[in-house]
């Protein structure tokens, strides 16, 4: 699965721009947040269909790169992410990009980029 990290500039609207290219295009969003990539603000958008979301980016004329994401379901209780980070650290990955999806009283998945997604997906999911 795939992360876009979709480059914007710091202005009002920016998120209603990328969410809505994604929508013209009947793209659904299972994951998404905001971050400062560097010094330049990014949308992160996890969809279920990277193929449609890499064109809608596209012809939008959206900066974007990808990358991959390691999704890791979790349990709604206190600790879980905490075991995930631990889990990781022991085996020597380093996360550089987490989000949660999810809402409360329901399964829950931490969504996350590794420097080595391979060894990320056999150590934690």
């Amino acid at each position: 699965m795939k992360q876009f990290n979709v480059f914007v500039d710091d202005k009002i609207g920016e998120l209603a721009r990328v969410t809505e290219a994604l929508a013209a295009n009947a793209i659904n969003i299972r994951g998404l947040a905001t971050d400062k990539l560097g010094l330049r603000p990014a949308v992160k958008v996890v969809t279920d269909d990277e193929l449609s979301t890499r064109k809608a980016l596209s012809r939008a004329g959206l900066e974007f790169e990808e990358s991959e994401v390691v999704i890791v379901g979790l349990i709604d209780r206190p600790g879980e992410v905490a075991k995930i980070a631990r889990r990781a650290a022991k085996a020597g990955l380093n996360i550089s990009s987490v989000f949660l999806i999810g809402k409360k009283d329901t399964p829950a998945a931490l969504a996350l980029v590794a420097d080595d997604p391979k060894k990320a997906k056999k150590a934690l999911e």
